[in-house]
């Protein structure tokens, strides 16, 4: 709902366009720093507690933005919006807590699809309501809200802290941790803080550089390919930036019914997610390519269609992985270190497009086949050794 009138509204204010493109950056820069730190908050203290923060900060946050009237006051709406805006992060630590290692992928499928759906109405939404006068402050209102109700739901719904695991080992190890959480709930602030950045430091002194890099890579290769894509689509075949946002609410709403297919598709590669990331991102590759040649627009379309089929896919195995490769009680750490590298790519795809962008329109989406194809590479050289660990650690279940 906000996102699409933020710069409008930061202009409004009279920022001019470096100002606002400073002011734009500081919830990205803020994302980057918080993901990892929260997350690992949330396996401390509890997702409950955790989730309750987050959604009543980020509505204080988002009804601060709604009486804004000044640049101060809009930076200052977006500090607490930017540090505690993880509800979709702790949401997706508690799936993890909840399900069977088996299960997970479908489950994540399911809630990406539920999240895709708030992405295709939340613009238009939006769009209704900055049609009217003071539409900006009515979105931001209307944000916090339901930020507010979302706090009540989690306040007021039954709140199960057994989990539901089949496997023996796993089950263990889970409520291990969640007894440690609520340990953790009588510590002192400092010794909370000092169990954040100890699983902070256990995750950055893993060997799994090579997911996280996987994660980078795919997140601005696939930033590059819609970076200038209503710009480059006026550009190369004449259509209206109109045409542009219908193909890519198409391809979202593709996305979000892909969410439910996870689970076949799964099935279908026998739960082996490092073979079926590696599929997705070679036709990944392959698409954004056929894009960056394409001759006509309907050849845009054509490869539209399954991006958004692929990109889908992706995302849920890397979030899969790292989830496999990490210790079981630290999903919301690893979960929040993959946000903060999106961020690092959120950082680094503007500038790398603007860079391209002075070759070719098409050089954004160049630019991407050269970064999914040194994803591929990497995937070719490390998944053999990730299938090495998985069968050095099925005997011991």
């Amino acid at each position: 709902m906000i996102i699409p009138l933020l710069s409008h509204h930061v202009k409004s204010l009279g920022a001019s366009p470096t100002m606002a493109g400073i002011v734009g950056s500081t919830y990205g820069v803020l994302q980057l720093f918080s993901s990892t730190i929260v997350g690992s908050w949330s396996d401390g203290v509890g997702r409950r507690y955790s989730l309750l923060t987050c959604l009543l900060l980020s509505a204080f946050g988002y009804a601060l933005l709604g009486l804004s009237t000044s640049i101060t006051l809009f930076v200052l709406a977006r500090i607490p919006v930017g540090l505690f805006k993880h509800s979709l992060s702790i949401c997706r630590a508690l799936l993890s807590d909840l399900v069977s290692e088996t299960e997970r992928p479908v489950a994540m499928g399911h809630f990406n699809a539920a999240s895709s759906v708030g992405f295709i109405l939340g613009p238009v939404v939006g769009g209704y309501l900055a049609e009217h006068e003071g539409g900006f402050y009515t979105s931001s209102f209307a944000c916090a809200a339901i930020f507010l109700l979302n706090a009540g739901l989690v306040w007021m719904l039954p709140w199960n802290n057994h989990l539901n695991r089949t496997d023996a080992n796993a089950n263990s190890s889970r409520q291990h941790a969640s007894r440690k959480r609520e340990a953790a709930n009588s510590l002192g602030v400092w010794r909370q803080l000092s169990s954040v950045l100890l699983r902070i430091r256990a995750v950055a002194t893993s060997d799994m550089w090579d997911v996280f890099l996987v994660r980078l890579l795919m997140a601005v290769a696939i930033m590059l390919y819609y970076s200038n894509f209503s710009l480059a689509l006026e550009e190369r075949f004449a259509l209206r930036p109109q045409v542009a946002g219908y193909l890519i609410s198409y391809s979202s709403t593709l996305g979000a019914l892909t969410g439910c297919l996870v689970g076949p598709v799964t099935r279908l590669y026998g739960n082996d997610m490092a073979t079926l990331l590696l599929h997705s991102t070679a036709l990944t590759c392959i698409l954004i390519f056929l894009y960056a040649a394409a001759p006509s627009v309907w050849q845009v379309v054509l490869t539209s269609t399954f991006f958004a089929i692929s990109t889908t896919i992706g995302r849920t195995c890397i979030t899969d992985l790292e989830l496999r490769r990490g210790e079981p009680g630290a999903s919301g750490t690893l979960l929040g270190a993959g946000q903060s590298v999106t961020a690092v790519g959120r950082v680094a795809a503007p500038l790398l497009s603007g860079l391209a962008q002075e070759v070719s329109p098409c050089g954004p989406p160049s630019l991407g086949v050269v970064l999914a194809l040194a994803a591929i590479l990497l995937l070719l050289l490390r998944t053999p050794k990730w299938e090495s660990r998985s069968k050095a650690k099925s005997p011991k279940l």
